[in-house]
Formats: C-alpha cells, sequence, structure tokens
C-alpha cells in the first residue's frame, strides 16, 4: 500500500528551501524590465491531444505535450486526460514520474491498494519500475505529468524492478503552505502562499513548487533560473507578454515559461484564487502591486 507523505517532510524541504540565501540582498523593481525577455506562452486551447499509449488502442488516455518530449531524452511536462470509469492493467514504466491532478479524481497506487482518489492540486510520484495501476473518474480528468528525462514507456509488470525509490501521494488537503512570515521569497505586502514540493539531487538543483495567488493579486514571479515552466493547475491567471505588452488568459492547463533571468507580469482579476505548479533550476521572488 503507498504511503502518504508525512508531513514533517513538507517542513523541513519548505525550510530548507526558504532559507537559502535569506540575507538581505537588493531586489530589483517589478517596474524593471528584461532587454531581451524569453517569456512564452502556450494556451490550453493550443495543446495538440495524441494517444498517451499507443498500443492500447482506442483505450489509451490522451496525451498533450507541454514542454520537451516524452520520446526524446529531455525533461518533459505533458497533460494526460483520462475518460470517466478509466482503469489501467498493471504495468510499470521505464522512468520515474510526478503528477499533479489538474481535473476530476484520479487514483494512482498498487495494483491491490484500495481506491484513494485524488482530487485537483493532488500530487504524487511513481517510481520506476514499480508495478501499478492507474484510474480516474469524473466528467474530465486531467494530470500534469513530468518527467525528468525521456523516453516515457509503458511496459508489462514482468519487467518490474526496484530503483530504490518509494511513492509518494499527497492529497491537496495535506499540502503545507508557506507565507511571507515563513519563506522570504514572498514579499512581506503580498497574500501569496508557496508550497516546495520537490528538490533534485543534482548540481542544478531542480525544483518544483506550488504558487498560490489570492483573488485581486497583481504582481509579478521573478526568477533568476535558466529553466522555467509553470502550468495553471486552478483558476484563471492573466499574463502580460513582455515583449508586446499584450495581456494573455491563461487557463487551467495553460502553460507559461522562459529561459533566462526573467519577470513574469501576473494578475488574478478573479474572485477566486490561482493555483500554478513551476519547475525551475531557480529562486522565485512573489512581488505584489497592492492598489490604492
Amino acid at each position: 500500500m503507498r504511503k502518504i507523505i508525512i508531513i514533517f517532510i513538507f517542513l523541513t524541504t519548505a525550510i530548507t528551501i526558504s532559507c537559502n540565501n535569506s540575507e538581505n540582498k537588493t531586489e530589483k523593481t517589478t517596474s524593471e524590465s528584461i532587454k531581451e525577455p524569453t517569456n512564452k506562452v502556450l494556451l490550453s486551447s493550443q495543446i495538440q491531444w495524441e494517444k498517451l499509449n499507443p498500443a492500447r488502442g482506442d483505450q489509451s488516455p490522451q496525451a498533450g505535450t507541454i514542454w520537451g518530449d516524452r520520446n526524446k531524452e529531455v525533461p518533459t511536462g505533458f497533460l494526460a486526460k483520462f475518460i470517466d470509469g478509466f482503469s489501467s492493467p498493471p504495468h510499470i514504466h521505464n522512468v520515474t514520474y510526478r503528477a499533479i491532478v489538474i481535473s476530476g479524481s484520479i487514483h494512482n497506487d498498487d495494483p491491490k491498494a484500495k481506491n484513494m482518489w485524488m482530487k485537483p492540486g493532488s500530487f504524487w510520484t511513481q517510481p520506476a519500475g514499480e508495478s501499478h495501476i492507474t484510474s480516474a473518474k469524473g466528467a474530465e480528468n486531467i494530470a500534469l505529468v513530468e518527467i525528468d528525462k525521456g523516453p516515457y514507456l509503458v511496459k508489462p509488470i514482468d519487467k518490474a524492478f526496484d530503483n530504490g525509490e518509494r511513492p509518494i501521494n499527497i492529497d491537496v488537503s495535506n499540502i503545507i503552505w508557506l507565507d511571507h512570515y515563513a519563506t522570504n521569497w514572498i514579499t512581506t505586502n503580498s497574500d501569496a502562499e508557496i508550497s516546495f514540493l520537490w528538490k533534485s539531487k543534482s548540481i542544478n538543483q531542480h525544483k518544483g513548487l506550488f504558487i498560490k495567488l489570492p483573488n485581486g493579486f497583481n504582481g509579478a514571479l521573478k526568477t533568476n533560473g535558466n529553466i522555467v515552466h509553470a502550468v495553471i493547475i486552478k483558476g484563471l491567471l492573466n499574463y502580460t507578454m513582455p515583449q508586446t505588452d499584450e495581456v494573455k488568459d491563461l487557463d487551467t492547463g495553460s502553460y507559461f515559461g522562459s529561459i533566462d533571468n526573467t519577470i513574469h507580469k501576473v494578475s488574478n482579476n478573479t474572485n477566486k484564487e490561482v493555483l500554478i505548479y513551476m519547475r525551475t533550476n531557480g529562486d522565485v521572488k512573489i512581488e505584489e502591486t497592492k492598489q490604492h
């Protein structure tokens, strides 16, 4: 039976990350500009869907690539879409993946485990080589799937192996949130929150985090990493393109990213919060411009 993550692991990870570079430094203001911005967006309506596992024919879930290429040896993020009542046969993957529920209810666990339906905003990991099943229920069931290196393959359970990793299931209700009192990644005048989900041991120190922007938020997400991939998990985000000042409405499943030190000017003009998943190899500063 898959273990549910223990809360103190989150706290340890969050404190470790948020305390890095805690000395006061001169911060650029959101009014500054980047000379050659690399910001780009992909609307959910622009995603191209195809079969995730062509060998299953019409029984296969659908997949829509957001960044990378799951058929090549590169980091990749894609959306996986499951029909209501979907349940896969027991299988393994050749690579470890992380996933976040965007819509519907998804169960991912050992073939003999009881259903544990994860709602939008839940996070799980699936180690390479471990036998498991994936099920879904709901009118629309979509998850963001992320791998560090492809190709992403589906194999029978007689190819199972233990790579030393252990799976994690984190229900949305168990996510630990930090405000500006707990992390210096958020300016003191902001009601935004952040949750650190994972961090790699590699020299580049890739990390994944949730960013929660309250209704009425207006400001910027400043990044100093040369890799930024962000997906809207919940809500509607207004994103201003620095090249043209055009405002893009990013709904659930939409993407924004950059490949250099960048300012992402964003706002939430709805009466609901916006939840963003971000993968980066740098730090993030959430700066809010309060309206007077």
